[in-house]
């Protein structure tokens, strides 16, 4: 007997034996509802999962439309909008999860709930526009806590268990200003320069071990994180970008779900820039 008829028979009795409970356990639950739970669950179970950390904001919502597209079971990351990212789950039919990024209690948590994950997609992101002297210790602590070591601490936890059955993939969101700093960004520049040093170097580490780690780095995407511009700052921006549009955060998810596809399986360590061509 081959491996694909054992595995059908695997899932055949172990269907039916949680069928039979549900039945011998259904007083107050129909049984009808408690086999479509349990097919639900079992196609469910055999579903690619990727963990999407900032997953509410504007870029993270499109990643995860865009994932649940490709088939992925998508854990919807929130720091505060817990709302908007249980609505983002319920229309990708995945699950919204409770992730801020620089605690590793809520790391721990989502990576002992997904279990087995096949992408991790590190979006959460913070900034901050003021002088370099004018920025606290505590708010550049902040800023490097989430947009870098939280990604760090994300991999770091989800990692071992793609080592193990050498299989994943992790994608960093970094930014334009990650590759050439942008003035008044100072921190926010340095987070995203960090990030994308760490996915050249965990690429070259885990690569034997047949795991992918790419970066986006996005130029200028009309999110609400720039809606803080007046409409003369947004002119002035767009003529500084050769197509002359703004991007917008499906042209991230794209990128994404690109990277994370098997026609990316000989990338890795790569940066793709999704900026309009304002940084070549």
């Amino acid at each position: 007997m081959n491996v694909e008829k054992l595995l059908n028979k695997f899932i055949a009795v172990s269907v039916a034996n949680l069928e039979l409970i549900c039945y011998n356990n259904s007083q107050s639950v129909g049984f009808t509802e408690l086999s479509v739970d349990i097919n639900l669950y079992m196609e469910r179970f055999f579903m690619k999962k990727a963990v999407v950390t900032g997953g509410s904001g504007g870029i993270g919502e499109a990643v995860c439309y865009r994932l649940a597209e490709e088939g992925y079971y998508v854990y919807t990351g929130f720091c505060c909008s817990e709302g908007k990212a249980k609505k983002i789950a319920a229309e990708t039919g995945g699950e919204a999860v409770k992730l801020d990024v620089s605690s590793m209690e809520d790391i721990l948590s989502v990576s002992e709930k997904a279990g087995t994950v096949d992408l991790l997609v590190n979006n959460a992101g913070v900034s901050e526009i003021d002088l370099f002297t004018g920025i606290s210790e505590i708010k550049s602590r902040s800023i490097m806590e989430i947009n870098l070591v939280g990604a760090m601490n994300c991999a770091r936890l989800m990692l071992p268990d793609m080592i193990r059955r050498k299989s994943g993939c992790i994608v960093n969101i970094s930014s334009m200003w990650g590759q050439i700093g942008a003035s008044c960004e100072v921190d926010y520049s340095a987070s995203k320069a960090g990030l994308i040093g760490f996915t050249k170097a965990l690429a070259k580490e885990v690569a034997p071990s047949g795991i992918r780690v790419n970066c986006v780095a996005p130029g200028f995407i009309m999110t609400e994180m720039n809606s803080r511009f007046s409409e003369d700052e947004l002119e002035l921006i767009r003529a500084d970008i050769p197509l002359g549009i703004f991007g917008k955060p499906c042209h991230v998810a794209d990128a994404v779900a690109f990277l994370a596809s098997g026609r990316a399986e000989y990338i890795t360590g790569q940066v793709l820039a999704v900026n309009g061509g304002i940084v070549v």
